[in-house]
Parts: C-alpha cells; structure tokens; sequence
C-alpha cells in the first residue's frame, strides 16, 4: 500500500491495522543531539487514548509506547527512531456481522474497489487507530519545534453547532474538559448536546482549531509546495476531515480587500503586520504571525441509528452499526491535528536551511 509515509526531510512511516498486533511509526531525519524518552511520547498518546470520558469510545487501550530504536542514553542519535503501540483490546468478534456489507461513511466500498478485499476488523489501515503512530511522530516532531522557539496549542472550536466564545477563552480549560474546550461554558452545553444525540443513536461533527506562534517569516514555498498547502495535506489526510481553513478561511470570499488585506507596521524595529486575516502565511510562506489553521471533522460514521447499505450480493439492505464507536470523533483528534502541523512544520523548518548560499556558507565556512 503507497501513501503511508510523509515529509521530505523529517520522513514519518506509519504502520499497523486497527485490529493487528499493534501500530506504530518510524521517523527517519529526526536530528541527533535531541533529549527524548518514552515520557516524552506518551504524553501526547494520552491525549488520544480511547475509554477516557463517556464521549469517548469504550475501548480500553493503555496505547502505551515502547522506543525501539534511534535513542542513545536519553538522545536522539540522527539514525531512524522506531515506535510501537501494541492493541491490548481488540475485539474482532464486533466487526464479523460487518463482513458482508458496506458501512455508510465507511471506506469500505472503496478499499474493496481498490484492493479486492478489505479488512473489516475495524476498518484496517482505514481505521481511526492508525493515528496513534502519527501522534507518537508529531511528539518528537514538537519537541523539536520547542527547541526552536516554535509552540503549538490546539483545541476544539466547535461541537455540531456549538462553538466557543473567544472572550471566554481559558487555556487551562482546554485539559480539564474532556470536550478539549478552552470555553468551560460551550464545553457544558456540547456536552449536553452529544448526550442528546447519543439517546438519538446518532453522532455528531465539529472542528478543531490549531495555532502556531514563534514561527520565523519565510518559511515554506512559492508554489506547490506552499506551507499552506503542506498544511492542508496534512490535515485533510487525517480520517474524518473534510474541510481545511487558515486565517479567515471561507470568509474571505464574503470580505472586500480593504478588510482582507493585513497591513504592516514596524514594532520594535522589526516588520509586523497589523492584522492576520491570512492566518500567518503570505504567498506560501510563513509570515512571522501566528499560524491559524482549523480541520472539520465529519459525524462518527459508525452509529445505531438505522441506515441504508447494500451488501457484496448486490442487495438494498437496512444497517445498525454495532461495537465500540466514539459519538463524536473531534476531541480525541485534537492531538492528531497538532502532530500533522507539527510534522508538517519542522519538515518545512528543516529544507528551509538550504534556501540561501549565504546561510550554507555561514554553517561550512565560518
């Protein structure tokens, strides 16, 4: 299978199905010299491990890390670091009924179309679970941003058609709500909606919202491989998400250039802008402002709630999806959207070194 590995530098390969033995990632480019450990990993694994809350699905995986590879008395060594996350609670006996049809939302049309056949275990290589490695990636790739004055803080925006009120805004919030909220009063009523549809046998949609502060200007390309269109990559490629924003996003359709435009200014003898309608990045490339950048996720696909399918016979048939499924998808994903845009980040950071003769110089001929 082919699209399995990202980056050009920082190079992450992912592997593993749902309901193997585990799943895991290898990153090769990962800089030696960097103080890394297994708590430094699970940190982030913990922030999307399953059976956490009651919005969460029941599956109980420790989703505990093991570092095979590329670690040297606490430190990176530069040579290709190896992660695993063993399955300690897979089911398949859930999924068996699951075998003979196509789930609405689901890529297994798709994936029998491609392949042939499917694993219907879950979903396989399709499912949600495949986003551990990622997560596992995205820790080291955030540590290193760290060390380069690069911080990311990532949360939920909106649950179904509750969204957060920017003047309530408390950072604390985001990790004492299981909804990852930063607004404690919208995580209440998103809470009491999901319940609401849960009773219904139903799920719900929202969006994530991450932002990037301490990124230099300059950063990225000018045209396929713009940093904004690495970050759309990289979060659309995130099951679930079916839509990108930066900045104002859609609403710049609605908007007039005079509004649109961010102007500069100097502050403290450095250029500025004055606003970040873009989202912090002009023509492909980092600007200096704050990276916005939001994912919206779809409904869980896997609900109670009866559906239409047809099944590998050919026949029109009526569903009700069984097992252990979250009602709404988004808070656990918080932390796959900020591994994708940290990856994508120190990827960027790193081809950016060789942009100019004169910074090439500087490192060989000091």
């Amino acid at each position: 299978m082919a699209g399995s590995i990202y980056g050009k530098l920082f190079r992450v390969s992912t592997w593993g199905e749902s309901h193997g033995k585990g799943v895991g990632v290898v990153i090769d480019g990962c800089p030696a010299g960097l103080a890394l450990s297994e708590a430094d990993v699970q940190k982030y694994l913990d922030r999307r491990r399953p059976g956490q809350s009651k919005y969460a699905t029941p599956r109980k995986e420790t989703d505990t890390v093991e570092i095979l590879s590329g670690i040297f008395e606490g430190k990176t060594t530069g040579t290709p670091i190896s992660m695993m996350i063993r399955n300690e609670a897979q089911q398949s006996r859930d999924y068996s009924e699951i075998a003979s049809y196509y789930r609405p939302g689901h890529a297994d049309f798709t994936f029998d179309e491609k392949y042939g056949f499917r694993d219907y275990r879950g979903g396989g290589r399709s499912s949600g679970r495949e986003t551990v490695g990622r997560v596992a990636a995205g820790a080291v790739a955030a540590k290193l941003l760290e060390e380069l004055g690069i911080t990311l803080l990532t949360y939920t925006r909106s649950i179904g058609p509750i969204s957060i009120d920017y003047r309530k805004f408390e950072r604390g919030a985001i990790r004492e709500n299981p909804l990852a909220m930063p607004d404690r009063e919208a995580a209440e009523q998103a809470g009491a909606y999901i319940e609401e549809m849960m009773k219904a046998q139903d799920s719900v949609g929202g969006i994530v919202e991450c932002v990037v502060t301490g990124m230099p200007a300059g950063i990225g390309e000018t045209v396929f491989d713009k940093l904004d269109a690495n970050l759309a990559k990289a979060l659309v490629s995130i099951g679930a998400v079916k839509g990108f924003e930066i900045g104002d996003g859609m609403a710049v359709a609605a908007a007039i250039g005079s509004e649109n435009n961010d102007g500069f200014q100097i502050e403290q003898g450095k250029i500025k802008k004055r606003s970040n309608h873009a989202g912090g990045t002009l023509g492909g490339m980092s600007d200096g402002s704050p990276i916005v950048v939001r994912a919206a996720f779809k409904p869980t696909p896997s609900i109670l709630h009866e559906q239409q399918t047809v099944n590998r016979a050919g026949e029109e048939i009526t569903v009700s999806i069984k097992g252990r499924h979250d009602p709404v998808i988004v808070p656990r994903a918080v932390v796959v959207v900020e591994a994708m845009t940290a990856l994508t980040l120190i990827d960027s950071c790193m081809e950016h070194i060789c942009a100019r003769l004169d910074w090439l110089k500087r490192f060989y001929r000091p």
